[in-house]
């Protein structure tokens, strides 16, 4: 089987992923397939940065605003949604390109990774939640570390939700994930992936967040996250766990002040950008191109790219 090309815009939050993919798929007549687990929902577009109307209107965006906020979905759910829409993409002479800050949805895709047909647990998933709410991360880290030591040790214990994940993998599966991650990284993707990730000073991306949480907060983003508790969706979704959503839900319980509140937001948006960096800079076939010229230096990769693709 031919490797489908794909272009890949990755990078952390506010590094203008959204603009470089629009100008990617003008350039490279593509459309693109949205790598971002909080983007998935309706109702939520201001805490999730979703692309604008305007800025789909540039270009074909796929995998935005198709899910309810209470709904369950997974990223063998999101892998299998994205390599279809990316097939029918390439099927109709189009370039695909996936852009987002997600970096396990962007690497699940782009690896091929292969999940079984039952992997999920739900009821377990919940316990585990309760669990790490009642005694901590670091109790769920000593009880993946008995099974599965190699992802005890390489995740934060502030990453509860993947720690969760990799202890759930285990119990359903039998397998430890570390394992079944280096399995898929041994097979052949279907894909022959480009991928490039906007470089910036980290003092100056930061800069870049905070100013983008006063824009939310000036835009509604209070507004957005009182309609969606009208609507029924707590605190306990997933969704709602989201930087942005839980902290004004704090604040519209009476938590914290409204200042307080922004801080909290800028503090959380920034510690998440440094792991996104970190995440990303574990792949060494990332391309980076400069924040001040990002598409031409884009630009002349993907060149590189279609020659390489067309003398294949």
């Amino acid at each position: 089987m031919s490797e489908i090309p794909l272009i890949a815009v990755a990078g952390p939050t506010a590094s203008g992923k959204t603009g470089l993919a629009i100008d990617i798929a003008n350039y490279t007549d593509g459309e693109i397939v949205s790598a971002d687990s909080m983007q998935i929902y309706r109702y939520m577009d201001i805490g999730s940065a979703k692309p604008t109307s305007e800025e789909r209107s540039m270009a074909v965006h796929h995998l935005i605003d198709f899910l309810e906020p209470d709904e369950e979905f997974s990223v063998a759910d999101y892998t299998e949604k994205a390599h279809k829409v990316i097939s029918n993409i390439y099927s109709r002479g189009k370039m695909p390109i996936i852009a987002g800050g997600t970096g396990l949805y962007m690497n699940s895709v782009i690896n091929d990774v292969t999940f079984g047909e039952i992997d999920t647990d739900y009821r377990l998933r919940e316990d585990l939640q309760h669990c790490a709410e009642e005694k901590g991360s670091e109790y769920l880290l000593n009880i993946l570390a008995d099974f599965d030591k190699v992802s005890a040790r390489r995740l934060h214990p502030n990453n509860v939700r993947r720690i969760i994940r990799a202890i759930e993998f285990y119990k359903v599966t039998g397998k430890p994930i570390s394992q079944h991650q280096e399995e898929t990284r041994q097979r052949q993707s279907r894909y022959n992936p480009l991928i490039l990730c906007i470089e910036w000073d980290r003092k100056v991306l930061y800069e870049r967040i905070n100013r983008r949480v006063d824009m939310m907060m000036d835009d509604g983003l209070v507004d957005e996250v009182r309609q969606l508790m009208d609507m029924g969706y707590d605190k306990a979704l997933n969704s709602m766990k989201g930087i942005g959503y839980k902290e004004v839900i704090d604040y519209l319980n009476g938590q914290s002040s409204f200042e307080e509140t922004v801080e909290i937001i800028k503090k959380s948006s920034r510690r998440y950008a440094k792991r996104q960096l970190t995440w990303f800079r574990r792949d060494k076939r990332i391309h980076y191109v400069s924040s001040n010229n990002s598409f031409t230096e884009a630009k002349a990769l993907i060149d590189i790219f279609m020659k390489e693709k067309q003398s294949s």
